[in-house]
């Protein structure tokens, strides 16, 4: 009897292992948290003493599990999602959390520009290499490059300004060796690799590196700007970046004693981009005694609505949940942070 006590309890614990922390094929996304970003944009010199707050939104996603898939059916507060939702076909955790810190370099990089120009202060920015976004499976770069290498060199020539490595490399044939120079956890490591077809259906058996790219920037400004942001990820941050950097620039403070959040990259032209998660946020902001909550508007075509039944806007989507929770939090709709700044110019004092 007390073996069976015994093999009946082991039964269970294993059982409830399984339930709770087996992997799924899937990711479980739920509200996150609020940050206050007065602590984490750093402009040298800039006005601190501001009454209000901006705050970024965050949600949380990780490896479904058979209770979460099951917990997530009957909660409006979880939500599961496709691995094709998430990551890139064959990317692993670590391409994935890199493509994810470029986002949020990123936005930040779209921040500071846009929140500069509208205070009238000039940015420097100058060439940085070429980032290694992607390597394609099987092509030349498959087993040499990594995702996150930064290319410095092709051949011992430098690259020095935009379309130079595309320019370098549509040079070499099929079969041809190129010693390429990439910045690696702050090495510099010497590749060579032999050239061949890009294995891709949209590169027409062009010849190259096999890599998805993005030609690098840097900017330096004065005061200078840090933004820390530690293990947080993505581009959805930009708008609230190029705020809090704009109200440490300006005498003035730009929240008039409120406590705002929101969510929405911040393109090279001031347009607010769609993002992720917009009525999880609006749930996180609202637990976090958030007063105004501005969301991208996103303009959908009829046909992307047509071809996506049920698709919203972000605004949309953060309306129909401020409604669903009974939140007293103003949804403000922005499709370019000019509409944010005029809201505020017109929003009285608290």
């Amino acid at each position: 009897m007390r073996l069976k006590r015994v093999g009946l309890y082991a039964i269970t614990v294993l059982f409830l292992l399984f339930l709770f922390l087996y992997p799924l094929d899937a990711y479980v996304s739920k509200p996150g948290g609020a940050y206050d970003l007065s602590p984490i944009v750093e402009v040298e010199g800039g006005d601190m003493d501001d009454v209000g707050t901006f705050s970024l939104m965050t949600i949380s996603i990780g490896k479904a599990t058979p209770f979460s898939y099951v917990a997530s059916q009957f909660s409006d507060r979880m939500k599961i999602l496709p691995i094709a939702k998430v990551r890139r076909e064959g990317e692993d955790d670590k391409e994935y959390n890199i493509r994810q810190k470029k986002l949020m370099s990123d936005s930040q990089f779209n921040a500071i520009t846009v929140a500069f120009s509208k205070v009238g202060i000039p940015v420097d920015v100058t060439y940085d290499g070429v980032f290694v976004v992607r390597v394609l499976k099987d092509g030349a770069a498959d087993g040499n490059l990594e995702v996150g290498d930064k290319i410095r060199a092709i051949d011992g020539t430098q690259l020095q300004e935009p379309g130079q490595f595309a320019a370098l490399i549509s040079t070499k044939g099929k079969d041809d060796k190129v010693m390429i120079s990439v910045e690696r956890e702050a090495e510099l490591v010497d590749l060579e690799i032999t050239l061949s077809e890009i294995p891709s259906p949209n590169a027409e058996g062009r010849i190259g590196l096999g890599i998805e790219f993005q030609e690098d920037r840097e900017l330096t400004t004065n005061p200078k700007v840090d933004i820390h942001t530690a293990e947080i990820g993505g581009p959805s941050a930009g708008l609230m970046f190029t705020l809090e950097i704009m109200n440490q620039l300006m005498d003035e403070d730009l929240t008039k004693g409120y406590n705002i959040a929101g969510t929405g990259e911040m393109l090279a032209d001031g347009t607010v981009g769609r993002i992720g998660g917009a009525d999880f946020k609006v749930i996180a902001a609202d637990r976090e005694g958030v007063e105004i909550f501005f969301a991208p508007d996103d303009d959908l075509p009829d046909e992307v609505r047509e071809a996506n039944p049920g698709i919203m806007t972000n605004y949309e989507e953060a309306v129909k949940k401020a409604e669903k929770i009974g939140t007293k939090m103003k949804i403000v709709p922005v499709r370019t942070v000019d509409d944010a700044l005029d809201y505020l110019k017109d929003l009285p004092s608290k």
